[in-house]
């Protein structure tokens, strides 16, 4: 078969050439383009489906300068087409259509205005479809990024949107549409398509056109137009919104379904309230929420992200909850949330569309009864939604004074999450404008003020509630918990100087006093924690250790002075009896004496961490806290209480209150009773090496039995140590030095032999008075009574050297302290240890005494620490646990060594608790107060 012959058509250069002939470029006289219609047209035909669709061709076309005849073939077809009328409102200035016929203009100008449909006729076919094929070769060009700035330097915006002005056929209009959206691509064109008044065009377009394939390619350059926020509200300024939302509401074919989506989740990017009205009034809220089950998935998406974007607008979310939309976002975070959902990004629209629907009544009924309340519980619980924890806990705000609510959030442990939230950080999302205030009351809304964005976001929601009436009389300060009014009468007493923590019964405030009620990222948080701790019992929420936990830790750890409504949260607490119990079962009194009198927070135990300075304020505030607690202990319904959990208790609760009482219990019939009388003392040594029910546990056991000595005894003083340094006493005489020396007085008659072979001299009469055993090995019937070198089994020098002392009279010569190591060493194993048994052994009670005082000067006294109180209490000598328990208890010692001594002790003492639980009992009641102990 033979190959086709060719045609000039195929030929690139013969294409140009008629293009720029056609466009008046060298010709003589100007001819009109239609005459030369027939090689245009071919030329025209070849260029679109054949040069322009090649491999390389676009950029051949722009390179060999076929875009500006192509231009000017646009500009003299249109000027030659009809023409709009030249008066009135749909008018074109004359300047506009004598630029395009003038030639190419170096950038877009002036306007013009949109003229009606009714006002034109359709082109003549040849015109027509040269501009058909013109406008789709200009449109494919712009697909590439060179040819659209070479587009827009020629001019070439300005010359479409006069086309589009100009000629209202639907397959121009099309093509028109289509190369403005291929322009609008760019940046710098968006913005001279904007500045050109194509937008009114386009809309207008959207009314009149009927053909789908061009009412497409309008939607897509309207969305091609909305690439930046002011572009956006330019365009629902100018009406482009609404009738979208119309076509949408018409039940188009599902191509322009997916395009009029596409635009609309375009406008619809941080929602203005022009773009939230036009697509309420057009009617496309019902249609947008239908199309949320669609099957297609981009229309689905598309869809389900703009309904969260018209969340951002107050004055639509009342209507869009109507049309179903909570139930919609709701379903489709908790699928996105689930085993097969998306990532946590993908959430984060959704996470702030549900959050905005708590700011109206009927969307928080529909919210909860869709089960929002637990998919907010669970994203409080996702560390990996820690971000959004501020606007979730912002938007539980709004359930504030909604009973059913509050309880299921309790239920769920709302509690202790915003306990959690006190000291956490600040998420990073954007602060809300006014417009997304709450609509249940906008006729009060106000010009916006200056305020921080999470009082921004509660704002309205305090209005509708009739907390104040009307922004104006709002300061961040402000809360529901000083209304109604009047206020609290607040103490007359004016703070001392320097006082930066506020008094938590200071209620009574101005509203307006911003300075005395911060308002910080935990400000929502703490108005719920306000508002459970109103409740008539709070105690199975609040008084909890979780919750006392994130309490104290903001009071304590706040960057600056903590907000007075958590002091008021703590006082109220305090105050009432219905949480007594629970602060006794969960060590919460305990807890409060630890932080805030004591300093030590569970994160500082064992070891200390840096505290903010302000240990004065928070010592001041405990004290006041635990006085509330003694106050209702001590009443009649108090005393019952805790009598009961002592008694019929169960046995972790007695122990906890025996733990306690010495806290908040000041009465002596009281606490003796309890404590003394009816066991609580010893049911609490007893459970001394359990399991610790609490992190601080034995940090409170040691403080709770130094306050019950010093009950006990309340005549000790606290600054003193309870006996004098044993370091102060003058050394005795050494009777044992003059056997010793060259020339020994008396001689010695007798020595002892060493298992090391060593030989030590001493005294037969004054040995053998020393203890019975000596009496009967040196004087009796035994052949050591005939021996001058008497050997002693088991002995090593250090050990035996304090014992020859010893048989020669000396009494605190100080060879008692030979053998014992230095603080640090192990006592177990040791020489001394070796001696004390020697001296059991050797029926020496004195030498044992003068031993065991030896050990305690050394590692109990001032170079001694906590450590060695373990390491003492280990050689299982009942007047060294004595010496033990003296010293964990004794009010010298601070609270952190008293417990760390405690702890040693527990470890030493192991399953045989017993031994520890008596010498401390001895200590705790004054048994051995007269004692001579080391220090």
């Amino acid at each position: 078969m033979a190959a086709a012959k060719p045609t000039p058509t195929d030929s690139l250069s013969f294409c140009l050439a008629q293009l720029t002939e056609a466009a008046g470029e060298g010709l003589g006289g100007g001819k009109d383009p239609a005459t030369n219609e027939t090689p245009l047209g071919r030329a025209l035909l070849a260029l679109r489906t054949r040069h322009i669709k090649a491999a390389g061709g676009i950029e051949r076309f722009r390179a060999r300068g076929g875009l500006r005849p192509l231009l000017t073939l646009l500009r003299r077809a249109a000027a030659s087409g009809p023409s709009p009328p030249q008066a009135g409102s749909g008018s074109a200035p004359s300047s506009v259509l004598s630029m395009v016929s003038a030639g190419p203009a170096p950038s877009a100008g002036s306007a013009p205005s949109s003229a009606s449909s009714s006002s034109t006729s359709s082109p003549p076919p040849r015109l027509r479809k040269t501009l058909d094929l013109a406008l789709s070769i200009l449109a494919n060009c712009c697909t590439e990024g060179a040819c659209r700035a070479e587009v827009r330097r020629l001019g070439g915006i300005l010359s479409l949107v006069t086309i589009l002005q100009c000629v209202k056929t639907d397959s121009i209009q099309n093509r028109t549409a289509r190369a403005l959206g291929n322009l609008a691509m760019e940046p710098e064109s968006c913005g001279d398509i904007h500045s050109a008044g194509a937008v009114p065009l386009l809309v207008e377009s959207l009314a009149a056109c009927q053909d789908s394939q061009c009412l497409q390619s309008v939607v897509r350059a309207l969305r091609n137009l909305a690439d930046s926020p002011q572009h956006r509200l330019a365009l629902a300024q100018q009406g482009a919104v609404r009738p979208l939302a119309e076509l949408l509401a018409a039940n188009p074919d599902p191509a322009l379904t997916l395009a009029l989506v596409r635009a609309l989740l375009e406008l619809s990017r941080g929602c203005s309230r022009a773009c939230a009205e036009q697509l309420s009034l057009g009617g496309g809220l019902g249609p947008l929420v239908s199309l949320a089950s669609h099957p297609k998935r981009g229309v689905r998406e598309a869809t389900i992200l703009t309904l969260a974007n018209l969340c951002a607008q107050g004055l639509v979310r009342p209507a869009l909850g109507n049309a179903g939309g909570v139930e919609v976002l709701l379903g489709e975070l908790r699928r996105r949330r689930g085993p097969t959902g998306t990532s946590p990004a993908s959430q984060q629209p959704l996470v702030r569309a549900v959050c905005l629907l708590c700011r109206e009544a009927i969307n928080r009924a529909r919210l909860r009864d869709a089960g929002g309340l637990e998919l907010l519980m669970g994203l409080l619980r996702d560390p990996r939604a820690s971000a959004w924890h501020p606007r979730v806990v912002a938007a539980l705000v709004g359930f504030l004074y909604d009973t059913g609510a509050l309880g299921r959030l309790q239920a769920l442990g709302l509690v202790p999450l915003l306990a959690g939230q006190l000291c956490g950080e600040a998420g990073d999302e954007e602060e809300e404008g006014r417009e997304a205030a709450s609509w249940d009351f906008p006729e009060e809304r106000t010009p916006e003020r200056a305020e921080g964005g999470s009082f921004r976001s509660l704002r309205s929601w305090l209005i509708s509630e009739g907390y104040a009436a009307g922004p104006g009389d709002i300061s961040p300060d402000w809360s529901p918990e000083r209304c109604p009014p009047p206020p609290e009468p607040s103490e007359p007493a004016s703070p001392a100087p320097g006082r930066t923590l506020p008094s938590p019964r200071t209620l009574g405030r101005s509203p307006v006093s911003a300075h005395e009620e911060p308002w910080g990222h935990e400000g929502p948080a703490l108005l719920l924690l306000s508002r459970f701790s109103q409740a008539p019992d709070p105690s199975a929420a609040l008084v909890t250790g979780p919750a006392l936990r994130g309490l104290l830790a903001y009071v304590t750890g706040a960057p600056g002075p903590p907000s007075p409504r958590a002091l008021r949260i703590l006082a109220r607490l305090t105050c009432n009896p219905a949480c007594l119990e629970a602060f006794v079962r969960s060590y919460g009194a305990a807890l409060l004496r630890a932080w805030l009198v004591l300093g030590v927070a569970p994160d500082d135990w064992p070891a200390p961490r840096a505290r903010p300075a302000r240990r004065g304020q928070h010592r001041e505030l405990g004290e006041m806290l635990l006085q509330n607690l003694t106050v209702q202990a001590e009443s009649p319904f108090g005393v019952g209480a805790l009598t009961h959990l002592l008694l019929s208790g169960s046995p972790e609760d007695r122990v906890a209150c025996a733990l306690t009482l010495p806290f908040i219990c000041r009465k002596p019939s009281l606490w003796r009773r309890l404590l003394l009388d009816q066991g609580g003392l010893r049911l609490l040594l007893t459970a001394l090496n359990r399991p610790a029910p609490h992190p601080l546990f034995l940090f409170f056991a040691a403080d709770s039995l130094s306050c019950l000595q010093g009950l006990v005894s309340p005549s000790v003083s606290p600054a003193l140590p309870l006996a004098v340094s044993l370091d102060q006493d003058p050394p005795s005489p050494c009777l044992y030095e003059p056997l010793l020396g060259p020339a020994p007085v008396p001689a010695p008659d007798l020595h002892f032999l060493l298992d090391s072979g060593l030989q030590l001299p001493a005294q037969r009469a004054t040995s053998a008075t020393a203890s019975p055993f000596f009496r009967a090995l040196l004087a009796g019937s035994f052949a050591e009574a005939q021996m001058d070198l008497v050997p002693l089994r088991g002995l090593s020098p250090s050990a035996a050297w304090p014992v020859l002392h010893h048989l020669h009279g000396c009494r605190g010569c100080g060879a008692a302290l030979g053998p014992v190591p230095l603080p640090g060493q192990p006592l177990l194993g040791s020489e001394a240890e070796e001696a004390l048994e020697a001296a059991g052994r050797f029926l020496l009670p004195q030498l044992e005494e003068e031993l065991e005082e030896a050990v305690g000067r050394i590692h109990l006294g001032p170079q001694g620490g906590p450590e060695s109180v373990g390491e003492v209490f280990r050689l299982g000598r009942p007047r060294l646990a004595a010496h033990c328990a003296r010293w964990t208890l004794g009010p010298g010692h601070c609270p952190r060594k008293r417990a760390l001594a405690l702890v040693g002790l527990v470890e030493a003492a192991g399953e045989e608790v017993g031994p520890l639980a008596e010498a401390l009992l001895s200590v705790v009641m004054g048994v051995e107060a007269g004692a001579r102990v080391p220090v």
